[in-house]
């Protein structure tokens, strides 16, 4: 029996990293919003690594804060330890990693978003979704209907889920938790594309049956910012525990080489793309199998619990082959595994169907995010949410649609490489990703999108000055290091030549100095005199944009061209096929992802230059119109 429930502006399905920030945003723009959950005691959940962040995600994190998400600011608030990934390289690919509270992480996410003005959080499992009279109906299994203006599905894992562990296999979300069972059948009833895709998690042990004694240590750092520019650097105490590596060996590779046969990923009961950067170590040591070793990271889950997550052994095999080979490995000889290894199978989208709002071009109002969208990780998922919930927000309200492009963002590029080029597995970011990665810095996510934040409404007035104010300080700074000349000495010398660098015999200005690779800030503070205190985050960011300006200028005039690209509209209703000189496979790639204009277009798999150029001739000739 059905009964028709409450309207909403914005229906939400699922309450994971996307939902959360899909919610938050709808709500805080004005949108009377439900988020829809199967277990309210799965809200937030981090369902494999306890941590934030890593390579690229990082710097998604940092964008989500400087849009005025909140991913950052929670994962500061139960942060165990922060690791600047990348020191030793250039800032282009430098990555803030915090270990987290993973229970402490879901507790404050839940709880913002149940005292959060607009926002009605729910547990129902949505069983059905249909489109009639202009609005979106969700029905859950108790049989309340609810009429939406927009829906945002973000289902993550959920989605038919099912875990396999060895020649065991059972329909369930990640960590024991009901499935999404019946919503599948609607979506494709619907229309929509759906494809298998598979992901997994290692096992969970307990720390006493761990000898750390030989074991190298990972320690956070202390010299470095949170995750929100709001929170600044890392204060003492912050940094509270330790993890710690060990390495797989020819006994581990044996015991897995001589079971392989019992694992779902090699008998044939996955069906599932699996993800191709972080594979399971029976992946991994079948298609690396020249490797005489594999890094494993032993981390916490919690200040308060016991368990210890072994990073980089994700693995779908037996529980008794899981329990053999994790004892062939140096400090878990003894080891007693709490939460057995597992690898989940589950339904997503095809996300070509979608435009760069995230919006199904073919459903108005109906928008997907997170692994639904056929990506991976908690903080790609946050920023597709966070991108799906503004825009949800904006349609209903009336308002033009925000978009981010690939030179403005990693989550440009992210939803970009998307809703353009498709994935066939698994899609994580990386800083290889982007073609402007020396721009989109972790360091200046603010200055790139705070702005952008406000004028959406998700950055309030106290911290957009705050912003504006580091802003003036940092062109000041910029300003005094090009105009100051430091005079020749015994005492810059000295520290020239100490830092292996030729010494000077005329004034100099400091900008030029610190463009040298061997010196920095930091070196030249004896010759700076009239250094002014500013926040070492601003010191950081001149220095970064002074050695590299050169580099920085290039990549400026790629984004200036690549920019003209993008304001060359395509209509949505063009049929490719009936324009001259377009490649076969051109015609069927603009056919099916029907990109918004040249620059997208650009970037599709086999659609080629020349293609483009009778792209811009059939432009050029107004038969577009």
């Amino acid at each position: 029996m059905t009964y028709i429930s409450e309207n909403y502006d914005v229906g939400i399905i699922g309450a994971g990293h996307a939902g959360i920030e899909a919610g938050l945003a709808c709500a805080r723009l004005g949108c009377k919003t439900a988020v829809f959950t199967i277990n309210m005691d799965a809200v937030g959940n981090c369902p494999c690594n306890p941590s934030i962040g890593g390579t690229a995600k990082g710097i998604l994190v940092r964008e989500i804060d400087a849009l005025g998400g909140e991913m950052a600011k929670t994962a500061d608030e139960c942060l165990l330890q922060m690791r600047m990934l990348n020191r030793g390289k250039g800032p282009a690919v430098q990555s803030l990693r915090g270990q987290i509270d993973r229970r402490k992480y879901a507790d404050i996410m839940k709880h913002k978003l149940e005292l959060q003005k607009n926002l009605s959080l729910k547990q129902a499992e949505i069983t059905d979704l249909e489109f009639s009279d202009g609005s979106w109906l969700l029905t859950t299994r108790t049989g309340a209907t609810h009429k939406c203006k927009c829906v945002i599905i973000a289902t993550g894992t959920y989605l038919s889920g099912k875990v396999f562990i060895g020649e065991t296999s059972f329909e369930s979300g990640p960590d024991g938790i009901f499935p999404s069972v019946f919503l599948g059948d609607a979506l494709k009833k619907l229309g929509l594309s759906l494809r298998r895709f598979k992901t997994g998690t290692p096992a969970r042990v307990l720390r006493s049956s761990i000898d750390f004694s030989d074991l190298e240590e990972q320690p956070g750092d202390d010299d470095i910012v949170h995750f929100s520019f709001e929170n600044g650097f890392l204060r003492e105490g912050e940094n509270k525990v330790m993890c710690h590596i060990s390495w797989t060996n020819d006994k581990t590779k044996q015991v897995i080489l001589d079971n392989i046969h019992r694992s779902p990923l090699y008998s044939g009961k996955i069906e599932g793309a699996g993800p191709r950067y972080c594979p399971s170590i029976e992946d991994k040591i079948v298609r690396f199998a020249d490797k005489p070793r594999h890094q494993l990271f032993i981390e916490p889950c919690g200040e308060n619990t016991e368990e210890m997550y072994l990073q980089g052994m994700s693995s779908s095999l037996p529980e008794d082959v899981q329990l053999s080979f994790y004892k062939t490995i140096k400090g878990l000889e003894n080891v007693q595994i709490m939460r057995t290894a597992y690898a989940i199978e589950y339904d997503c989208v095809d996300p070509v169907q979608m435009n760069n709002t995230l919006e199904f071009t073919d459903f108005p109002g109906l928008y997907g995010a997170g692994q639904f969208n056929g990506s991976s990780g908690y903080e790609e998922a946050a920023a597709q949410g966070l991108i799906a919930g503004i825009n949800a927000a904006l349609k209903v309200k009336g308002k033009p649609p925000f978009v981010l492009d690939r030179a403005s963002s990693y989550i440009g590029t992210l939803i970009d490489d998307l809703v353009t080029k498709g994935c066939s597995d698994p899609y994580r970011m990386m800083t290889s990703r982007s073609e402007y990665r020396l721009i989109l810095r972790q360091d200046n996510a603010d200055a790139r999108l705070t702005p952008l934040g406000y004028n959406l409404g998700l950055i309030s007035e106290e911290r957009y000055n705050a912003f504006l104010s580091k802003q003036e300080l940092k062109k000041q700074e910029m300003k005094r290091i090009r105009e100051t000349v430091i005079s020749p000495g015994d005492e810059l010398n000295q520290i020239l030549v100490s830092r292996e660098t030729s010494p000077v015999c005329t004034g100099v200005h400091l900008a030029e100095l610190i463009k040298r690779p061997q010196l920095s800030y930091e070196a030249l503070i004896p010759v700076d005199v009239d250094r002014p205190a500013l926040d070492k985050a601003i010191f950081s960011e001149v220095e970064t944009e002074i050695k590299y300006e050169g580099y920085i200028s290039k990549q400026q005039a790629q984004i200036e061209q690549m920019r003209r690209l993008e304001t060359k509209s395509l209509p949505f209703d063009i049929d490719y096929d009936s324009i001259t000189g377009l490649r076969l496979e051109a015609i069927e790639k603009l056919n099916k992802v029907k990109p918004a204009n040249l620059g997208q277009a650009s970037r599709i798999s086999g659609v080629s230059p020349a293609d483009i150029s009778v792209l811009i001739i059939w432009l050029s000739s107004g038969r577009d119109k």
